[in-house]
């Protein structure tokens, strides 16, 4: 029987170093706060936004929500932001997406200030990605992946990785940072001819195309470790991952949809608001001293 890689335990790891930080932020008298904007009319997205305020609330974390109608125009979203990114009492800001198909969901994500995009959508961000810059505001969910597969002990240096998925939120950030981690990576795609043979040579899969079970029993070896950022929604509302769920006895360890990368994905999501304030705190030192 294969080991589950449940996120729930990292996660809390994650959220009991937050907590203690935040604990001593407030006695010192200051405060860490959050802004979400969003638009109404996605389900999905008022969920997530629900959840966010209920770990905020629980962290501590100010929480505040700029909400939109689906009529909304560019610039009003364009100007919420910009005020926000001026606000300094703001330290992380989070852009719920999907956006409306006549906003440019582009133009919107790049209006946010890099050191406040706690999703990691920006172009500056994107751009740290290639540059390895240490400080930056990384995406959460590559994130998830990497640091679930280590809090259970398997080593990425050196070992042979094959990267499923090649997409702009969380294939292709999880390229680089695999490559950080000294891995040795193939990536395999939609076009991939014998997907199979690439995934019989890999000692670490990772998995994040978005198509329900394309990976298969067939496909796999009792030795292989399979990370599943995948999530999709069946006709029935059943959530799965990218992984056919049957393979789970005959390899060595998998994290499982739901409950393995999505639990760590939003830990790392308020990291990074943590991370955001550190930023923000020594580019106003700086600022103030200049003055």
């Amino acid at each position: 029987m294969s080991v589950q890689l449940r996120g729930k335990a990292a996660a809390d790891e994650v959220y009991e170093r937050l907590s203690k930080k935040i604990t001593q932020l407030q006695q010192q008298g200051e405060s860490l706060n959050l802004a979400v904007v969003a638009v109404t009319g996605d389900p999905a997205s008022a969920y997530y936004v629900q959840a966010k305020r209920r770990i905020a609330s629980r962290l501590g974390i100010g929480f505040q929500l700029h909400e939109f109608s689906a009529e909304c125009q560019e610039e009003e979203l364009i100007n919420c932001i910009r005020g926000l990114n001026e606000d300094r009492s703001i330290h992380g800001i989070m852009l719920e997406l999907p956006l409306p198909i006549h906003v440019s969901t582009k133009r919107i994500t790049n209006t946010i200030s890099p050191n406040k995009d706690v999703d990691g959508v920006t172009e500056t961000n994107q751009l740290a990605l290639f540059t390895g810059s240490p400080d930056s505001l990384l995406p959460a969910t590559p994130q998830a992946c990497i640091r679930l597969a280590q809090f259970y002990g398997y080593s990425l240096e050196g070992r042979n990785v094959t990267l499923v998925g090649r997409g702009r939120t969380v294939g292709m950030p999880l390229f680089h940072l695999l490559q950080r981690e000294n891995a040795t990576v193939t990536v395999c795609h939609s076009r991939t001819l014998d997907l199979a043979r690439h995934l019989s040579r890999a000692d670490l899969i990772f998995v994040a195309i978005g198509a329900s079970g394309i990976i298969t029993r067939e496909m796999t070896h009792e030795s292989m470790v399979i990370i599943d950022a995948g999530m999709n929604e069946l006709e029935d509302g059943t959530i799965t991952g990218d992984v056919d769920s049957s393979i789970g006895e005959h390899i060595a360890a998998f994290s499982p949809t739901p409950g393995g990368v999505g639990p760590l994905t939003t830990a790392i999501l308020f990291e990074n608001i943590w991370k955001a304030f550190e930023k923000q705190s020594s580019a106003n030192r700086r600022l103030d001293h200049v003055q």
